[in-house]
């Protein structure tokens, strides 16, 4: 059985402290400018909450129309936020324009603090570590590194992805000719192709961030911006042991995505202009007009439901819906599965701005497997990268797979590890963290 260290987070350093005194005063004076304005406001501030509250439903009716619908819905979303705005500046409230501010300063302070470096346990060193690069993930970042270069300086074997090779080919043949670690420079698809063989073989693996977002490489605590020294995990890093999960025997190590984003990803322009796609896709997956079938699936009571929107699979969950660490996954070693759906309203709401609007943005919980039914091919986006399953999709969580190395000057850990949950909880944490004391870890999944 594979044992999985328990990380004790290093006690806080001064610059953590600095930034956690720093977030609390900022905080304490954004506190008070939103006091002075909603008083000086009343009653006009009712009128400004009321704009924006319909800036949002018409941007969101815009969002799920074509032509005529969507130029109209969008053009009222903006006049009403620049009327709000309007309003404000025309009273002198510029008080109240700097509430915003002040939080947006909070929260950027509050999350540098509680960012976590973690002491791994140290590993040997691979004899004959491999490296497999893709020349042409992240805008080239392979090259413009010289990461061929730098792996050879560290005794790594580089070998280079080319258009038409099969990449889980290219690994088993280095794993036969006595390969004892892999690595991976590129988008995160490509990393679930080798984290899945070296997983296979109970190989270390190393994730170089070379490709355009490198969601895995945060989440496992890799620096993204030190694409030449995650090298250095096959050098002289620490390791430690991560879950992977699988569709229909697939694995990935980020996510499944259904839904809109999965009909996105599937569109030839995707990789070019991935918001234009994501727009024109929304009204054909859940506007009036949508071609697309529901997908079917039980919630942990049993129950059954339809999702049209969005659902989201993921190796551990993500946190969502937080002000800070929103889109990370606190933890990779949680043994569970994320599962997120957008919710939809009731047939009256649906009836007004299309077939969906948000009841809550999400709804959450953890499991060890889970099963999507739909009447047809599911278009989805693993990883980033556009597949079509059949049905059912049968997912399931792979505790424990995978021996990551990462390298001893990369923080070790996901940057919202320590965040904790809730407000409250916030402030007490800044406030150890300021005295010098070290938060208790995030809530783990399960």
């Amino acid at each position: 059985m594979t044992v999985t260290h328990r990380r004790a987070p290093a006690r806080p350093r001064l610059p953590a402290r600095l930034l956690a005194i720093a977030a609390l005063a900022s905080g304490a004076a954004t506190l008070t400018l939103a006091v002075a304005a909603a008083v000086s406001l009343f009653p006009l501030g009712l009128l400004v909450v009321a704009c924006v509250a319909s800036a949002l439903f018409a941007a969101l009716f815009g969002l799920v129309h074509r032509g005529i619908g969507r130029v109209l819905g969008l053009t009222l979303a903006v006049a009403l936020v620049c009327g709000a705005v309007a309003l404000l500046v025309s009273r002198g409230e510029i008080l109240a324009l700097l509430v915003p501010i002040g939080a947006a300063l909070t929260l950027t302070a509050a999350d540098a603090a509680f960012r976590a470096r973690v002491a791994l346990p140290p590993a040997p060193r691979p004899q004959r570590a491999v490296l497999f690069y893709n020349p042409r993930s992240g805008g080239g970042k392979a090259e413009r590194f010289a990461l061929p270069a730098e792996a050879r300086s560290r005794g790594i074997e580089p070998v280079e992805l080319t258009r038409g090779q099969d990449l889980g080919e290219l690994a088993r043949a280095a794993v036969s000719r006595g390969a004892d670690a892999l690595a991976m420079a590129g988008g995160d698809g490509s990393q679930a192709v080798v984290a899945a063989i070296a997983a296979e073989h109970s190989l270390p693996y190393a994730c170089v961030p070379a490709g355009t977002r490198n969601h895995f490489a945060l989440d496992l605590g890799v620096n993204r911006d030190d694409v030449v020294g995650a090298l250095d995990a096959l050098v002289d890093g620490g390791e430690r042991v991560v879950d992977l999960a699988e569709v229909n025997g697939r694995v990935f190590v980020n996510n499944t995505s259904l839904g809109v984003y999965g009909e996105a990803v599937q569109r030839p322009g995707y990789r070019d202009a991935k918001l234009r796609t994501l727009l024109e896709t929304v009204p054909d997956t859940v506007g009036p007009g949508s071609r697309t079938g529901p997908l079917r699936w039980s919630d942990p009571n049993g129950e059954q439901h339809e999702a049209h929107v969005l659902l989201l699979v993921s190796n551990n969950p993500y946190r969502m819906g937080e002000l800070i660490g929103s889109g990370t996954r606190p933890h990779m070693d949680g043994g569970v599965l994320g599962i997120a759906v957008a919710e939809e309203r009731s047939s009256a709401v649906r009836a007004l701005v299309g077939r969906v609007m948000p009841s809550r943005l999400w709804r959450q919980w953890t499991a060890l497997s889970f099963t999507v039914r739909a009447g047809g091919p599911v278009a989805a986006g693993i990883d980033g990268e556009a597949a079509r399953l059949e049905p059912p999709l049968r997912f399931r969580i792979r505790p424990h797979a995978l021996k990551v190395r990462i390298a001893r000057a990369h923080p070790g850990a996901s940057p919202s590890m320590i965040e904790p949950d809730g407000p409250w909880d916030g402030l007490r944490a800044l406030a150890a963290i300021a005295v010098g004391r070290q938060p208790a870890s995030g809530r783990r999944p399960g």
